[in-house]
């Protein structure tokens, strides 16, 4: 049986009937460039992205980084370990460069280590951090937050 909705309707409580609504939930859906040097890392953040509709893209370092911010494909977030290939400003490179090659893309620093004011002094405006590890609501808050 079903209604004008074409709606399945199903027994309820008591014998009664309730009709089983489908809500659409539109999701935000970003583009975001994760630039991690960690195989586990990088592939778990690619997992909570996707799992909460985002498309990641994928880099390991500036160079291959580079290859996607100088590319038309259009990317509203750069996730980036501050740490990269052992170069303690690796991800302030590629952040700084970013910037340069796309004005208005928003920055998400990641680290193992705990934020200091020297860190925060390299961020690009506007760029926000995100402590290691990280869980899925965690990176969903700071994603959030920079696409609101």
């Amino acid at each position: 049986m079903s209604n004008i909705y074409n709606f399945p309707v199903l027994p309820g409580i008591a014998g009664g009937l309730y009709n089983v609504c489908i809500i659409s939930q539109a999701l935000v859906m970003a583009i975001i460039l994760v630039v991690e040097d960690d195989f586990l890392i990088s592939l778990s953040a690619q997992i909570f992205l996707k799992d909460l509709g985002h498309h990641p893209l994928l880099a390991h370092d500036l160079s291959s980084a580079l290859v996607h911010l100088n590319a038309s494909e259009h990317i509203d977030v750069l996730f980036v370990d501050v740490r990269l290939e052992a170069l303690v400003f690796g991800g302030y490179d590629v952040a700084n460069q970013a910037i340069v090659i796309r004005p208005h893309l928003r920055v998400l620093y990641t680290s193992g280590s705990t934020l200091t004011a020297d860190m925060t002094e390299r961020f690009v405006m506007g760029g926000q951090f995100l402590p290691k590890p990280y869980l899925s609501h965690q990176l969903e808050a700071s994603v959030g937050g920079l696409l609101a």
